[in-house]
């Protein structure tokens, strides 16, 4: 039995809960799968948790008779959780470490001083590195962003790099005409660097008739559209869509932004989503997002790399079929979610022998 722990789970949104979900659907062709997560959710096991923001803390955890326990972090705590029982019934303990935890200026709308932020990042380590060491193997999405990890740092001997993946059968190409729009797909959070996006496009606009899609919900929503305003930046908030809406609106734009400069954005998944697509991309050069957006787009480093890398684009339709294509073969070769649970099941057979 393989048995997945994760802090939240669907119907909750994030790239955690999707990366698991997808992890189970598959896996579940080969092994006797079944997650864990706290409540109220999807998973086969809710468990009461204390609330902690982005940290549930499960007041209780099951002693499933699995053969794999397979964790997910930066949140700690049920990873714990699974590594007491994992060691007590003498399974096998596999962590998927997803991104660092770095504290926003600000989150939910209130500013968090600088000095409790780092007592909360410092604390997290104190939890997660020994956790990893204990751990039989350690995931990372990108090569790049584990090797830039202090906290990745310390198990890079037990390391194995998978990368998340996406569904090349629901995200695909379409054959009409692409719309002169640029598009953000993702959290209205600042730290996801919107801020930086809606400034390149105050230059972009200047120069070339294009609107800006904004396609997500988030606290700091009505900031973002107070700064469009102030810019004049002409912009389409349309708040959360379907998977449908999302995948129709990748298809129609010309290139999708993903503009954040923080560790907490630690792979991109929409940049995959949007190559799938046939949708070239952008994204800051960093380590993880600017790994992944290189092989089908640009990175960028300010502001004014970001206007003229967007305008270069919008305005070649060639540069647009020719990224849009490649991002397409990357993603069928490097990304799809077969390529990934083939990838996933050696780790499973190394470590088990």
């Amino acid at each position: 039995m393989l048995a997945l722990i994760t802090p939240y789970y669907l119907p909750h949104i994030g790239g955690v809960e999707v990366h698991v979900a997808n992890l189970a659907r598959r896996l579940a062709k080969k092994y006797r799968t079944i997650i864990i997560s706290s409540k109220p959710s999807k998973a086969d096991y809710q468990i009461k948790s204390l609330q902690v923001p982005y940290s549930p803390i499960p007041m209780y955890f099951p002693k499933v008779k699995a053969e794999i326990y397979h964790s997910h972090v930066p949140s700690p705590f049920f990873a714990l959780k699974a590594d007491e029982v994992a060691k007590e019934i003498k399974a096998y303990h596999i962590i998927t470490y997803h991104n660092d935890v770095v504290v926003p200026e600000r989150v939910d709308g209130l500013s968090i001083p600088n000095f409790f932020g780092k007592i909360i990042e410092k604390y997290n380590e104190k939890i997660v590195l020994p956790l990893l060491e204990r751990s039989d193997t350690v995931i990372a999405t990108t090569r790049s962003y584990a090797e830039t990890s202090s906290v990745l740092s310390s198990v890079q001997d037990k390391l194995e790099i998978v990368p998340n993946g996406v569904d090349t059968s629901v995200f695909t190409p379409s054959k009409n005409s692409k719309r002169n729009e640029v598009l953000y797909v993702g959290r209205l959070v600042e730290y996801k660097g919107l801020p930086h996006l809606i400034k390149a496009m105050k230059s972009v606009q200047a120069m070339e008739d294009v609107k800006l899609r904004i396609v997500g919900e988030g606290e700091d929503r009505r900031m973002f559209e107070e700064m469009c305003r102030r810019l004049e930046v002409r912009a389409e908030f349309t708040g959360r869509l379907s998977r449908e809406g999302v995948i129709k609106a990748m298809r129609e734009a010309k290139v999708l932004v993903l503009p954040s400069f923080s560790r907490l954005e630690a792979f991109g998944i929409v940049l995959l989503e949007a190559m799938a697509c046939g949708t070239p991309v952008i994204g800051a050069n960093v380590p993880g997002v600017g790994e992944v957006a290189a092989k089908a787009g640009f990175v960028f480093e300010s502001e004014e790399e970001l206007a003229e890398l967007i305008l270069s684009i919008i305005r070649d339709e060639t540069l647009v079929k020719k990224l849009g294509r490649r991002g397409r073969k990357v993603v069928e070769k490097e990304y799809s979610w077969d390529v990934v649970i083939k990838m996933v099941e050696k780790v499973y057979s190394k470590v088990v022998g």
